[in-house]
């Protein structure tokens, strides 16, 4: 029994942080954060801004050339479901892309304020992709899902400090 509980100690230590709900940290960058493990979502205060990040770990081998890219976020989708141009999705196009121990984005102004909207009002989840337009509609690529448990409060205080 020792050896089982000792093993699973390890384990739990070996492995990535991971949130079932968002996390806040404070300090000169107050974040609100959510990692699911093959991603992360993220709303930061950095001097005085609001930034919205989107990291993928291992992203598609599809992105590796890639300098630019865009971003859609969907509230309260059903599990299973493709991201597309209808209803209640929102997109950042063009955004450029940083590849630095994965696949990134980092988006600013109006549109980060959007997203934080986005978040704090999804009820259930979200879901976070790269996005690629084509003939038929949009192309989604590493979509994330993130959960919205704690996200109005976590994202609220990240926006008391920005303003």
């Amino acid at each position: 029994m020792k050896i089982v509980l000792l093993a699973a100690t390890l384990a739990l230590c070996a492995s990535p942080a991971l949130a079932d709900q968002w996390r806040y940290e404070g300090g000169k960058t107050p974040i609100a954060w959510f990692d699911n493990g093959d991603a992360q979502f993220q709303f930061a205060c950095r001097g005085g801004a609001l930034a919205m990040g989107f990291w993928v770990r291992k992203p598609d081998a599809s992105l590796a050339n890639a300098n630019a890219i865009s971003v859609a976020i969907a509230p309260d989708t059903a599990s299973g479901s493709a991201i597309a141009r209808s209803g209640n999705v929102s997109f950042a196009q063009d955004m450029p892309l940083v590849h630095l121990d994965g696949s990134s984005v980092v988006v600013r102004g109006p549109v980060a304020r959007q997203w934080a909207r986005i978040a704090q009002n999804a009820m259930d989840n979200m879901q976070v992709a790269f996005v690629r337009s084509t003939a038929s509609g949009v192309e989604a690529i590493d979509a994330n899902a993130f959960g919205a448990k704690g996200s109005k409060s976590t994202i609220a205080r990240v926006l008391g400090e920005c303003g």
